[in-house]
């Protein structure tokens, strides 16, 4: 006989239940027809709703697979027959167990489920008869992808079987809307004959199979491509024996042969930094220096960057975009007038440690003891004035740098802060963010900061994420914008936003309202501070930034703050960008020490 694998045994369970309808009146299959196609529909624009249902469905239907295979033991299976429906039994028992703390583990428990089923199925193939091999073999096959998927990326994973879920569940309500329209046509004696009749076609079987295989194949060949690319950690970011305690200490430098602005050349160094905690740590960057010398110190332009991922392996230095035209701001101007850049990585990318996604403290001192490493360097004259560039989170890095320096970093010589688009009132951002849940990225930018703060902060933990939710959260922290793979993140998340929020509570509230509020630099800052903003900024909105910045004025901080018609959020670094010739004016403004005219008056 044909083998039974767990998923063909399910699946008998389902097709029972039509069988047990066939002899119910009509009004019995229009009325459970119209609830269940009803709760198809709510499980499919549901999804997280769909998942609880059906890990309790899955839970109960290894119970029943285990006990029928128990039940019903087949001889010539011996021992085999007994294992398998205990061990069916426990998975059921653990997965409705599982549910009452976390439904992320329900994800790996169906890819598992997947793969064992396949797996089954293959090896059983030698039981049943020639002209079912084959097909089984492609069921088999493309149980087994599936799984293999299910595992890579287990955030969607779960919504798409959710929402597959719902949208069988609905169909199944749809078919019986229709017997049940048909037996109220017939005399009562002929509803026992509603029932559909199965069909054993070859081949709808062989090509059912063969589309199921196709599909699977593709699937798991889209995985791959999506996971190729990403980059890979060496040992230059790996700590030396002996790491002082001293911040900023340069520890290893080598040629960086990423792509430059032209007229630079570069090198990727390794130094000596401190959390936010005060414990010290290791950061990494790249330093570019004019390739031809003026016959003059260099003055240093630090470079905080904007949201690439909180991953380890979302380090730029990693990849060939450290320093580059692309997203960053008045390159051009750096080979132009002499200028050098160090551009950090922070900590916690490329290096151990935790990365300070929108923590002012990390964030700032990370930039300052880049400066402080790059002035290290071996034929590299730099001059002592610095001045700090920042866009997006790497504007909330640069206010919190120029704030710090005179405390934390005297002998670092900032004479100028800029901060592009600036992520400068976290509060604020995380209030927009949570109002707005379904915007895409939305899910990406509260899912870094959770995964972030709670390694750094004893009272913030995951579980201030809404169980349902944990899994986006803990894979958005694992992947990079930069990843073809992170798409499927922000889908996901833009699924799981419409069904629950990702916070438990209001983010102003608790510990993580009270974390965010501590993020906010207020200042002062001794040195010129300029603030430019796009007024199309679709990810710090306008009105943020504005608010900001009468919060500064209203408190006496002197400052520059210019808006750029029509700006978006990148395209306010754009080459056509006036924000360009701004920056590097105001940039030489500062290095030649001239006063600042005060916006705010």
């Amino acid at each position: 006989m044909p083998a039974e694998t767990p998923y063909r045994r399910l699946g008998h369970r389902v097709r029972a239940l039509p069988g047990l309808l066939a002899r119910a009146p009509w009004w019995v299959l229009v009325t459970i027809g119209a609830a269940t196609t009803a709760l198809g529909v709510l499980l499919a624009v549901r999804p997280l709703s769909s998942l609880t249902v059906l890990g309790i469905y899955t839970g109960v239907s290894c119970v029943v697979s285990g006990l029928g295979d128990l039940v019903a033991r087949h001889a010539d299976r011996g021992k085999l027959s007994l294992l398998t429906g205990i061990g069916w039994v426990l998975a059921g028992v653990a997965v409705l167990a599982w549910l009452g703390r976390s439904l992320q583990l329900l994800g790996p428990f169906v890819a598992g489920l997947l793969v064992v089923s396949g797996a089954v199925r293959l090896l059983d193939l030698r039981r049943g008869p020639a002209e079912e091999r084959l097909p089984g073999g492609a069921f088999g096959l493309s149980e087994i992808a599936f799984g293999a998927v299910a595992w890579v990326w287990p955030d969607a994973t779960l919504l798409v079987i959710a929402l597959l879920f719902g949208v069988r569940t609905a169909g199944f309500g749809l078919s019986l809307l229709w017997r049940g329209a048909r037996a109220a046509r017939r005399p009562s004696s002929a509803t026992a004959d509603a029932a559909p009749r199965r069909t054993r076609s070859p081949v709808l079987r062989w090509g059912a199979a063969a589309a199921v295989l196709l599909v699977a194949g593709t699937t798991l060949v889209v995985s791959e491509q999506f996971r190729r690319g990403l980059p890979v950690l060496d040992g230059f970011y790996d700590a030396p024996d002996d790491v002082p305690d001293e911040p900023g200490q340069l520890l290893r430098a080598e040629p960086y042969d990423g792509e430059l602005p032209q007229g630079l050349v570069a090198h990727r160094i390794l130094y000596t930094t401190t959390a936010d905690d005060g414990v010290p740590g290791l950061a990494s960057g790249v330093v570019a220096a004019p390739a031809e010398s003026a016959g003059k110190p260099v003055p240093l332009i630090a470079w905080a960057h904007g949201t690439v991922g909180v991953a380890r392996a979302c380090a730029p230095s990693l990849g060939r975009y450290a320093i580059t035209p692309e997203g960053m701001p008045a390159m051009d101007a750096l080979a132009r007038n002499g200028w050098g850049m160090v551009a950090t990585d922070y900590i916690g990318q490329g290096t151990e440690g935790n990365f300070p996604y929108l923590i002012g403290q990390g964030e700032g001192r990370s930039v300052l003891d880049a400066v402080r490493a790059a002035h290290q360097l071996e034929d590299l004259d730099l001059a002592p004035e610095t001045v700090i560039w920042g866009h997006s989170q790497g504007g909330h890095a640069a206010l919190w740098a120029g704030q710090l320096a005179p405390t934390y970093a005297p002998d670092v010589g900032v004479v100028g802060t800029a901060a592009l688009s600036a992520a400068s009132d976290p509060l604020a951002l995380a209030e927009l963010v949570t109002d707005h849940p379904g915007a895409l990225g939305a899910s990406l930018g509260i899912s870094f900061v959770l995964a972030a703060y709670s390694w750094t902060y004893p009272d913030i933990s995951l579980d201030d994420v809404n169980p349902a939710a944990r899994t986006l959260v803990e894979e958005a922290a694992a992947r990079c914008t930069g990843e073809p793979g992170t798409i499927l993140t922000v889908l996901t998340g833009v699924a799981v936003s419409r069904d629950t929020p990702i916070l438990r509570a209001d983010p102003s509230t608790g510990a993580v309202g009270r974390r965010l509020r501590e993020n906010v630099p207020l200042g002062p800052w001794p040195a010129p501070l300029f603030i430019g903003q796009g007024t199309d900024d679709e990810v710090i909105v306008a009105r943020l930034q504005d608010d900001y910045v009468a919060r500064l004025c209203a408190a006496g901080r002197p400052l520059r703050y210019t808006t750029y018609e029509g700006r978006n959020h990148m395209g306010v670094l754009e080459p056509d960008s006036p924000l360009n010739a701004d920056l590097e004016q105001w940039t030489e403004d500062r290095l030649a020490g001239l006063p600042q005219p005060n916006t705010c008056s």
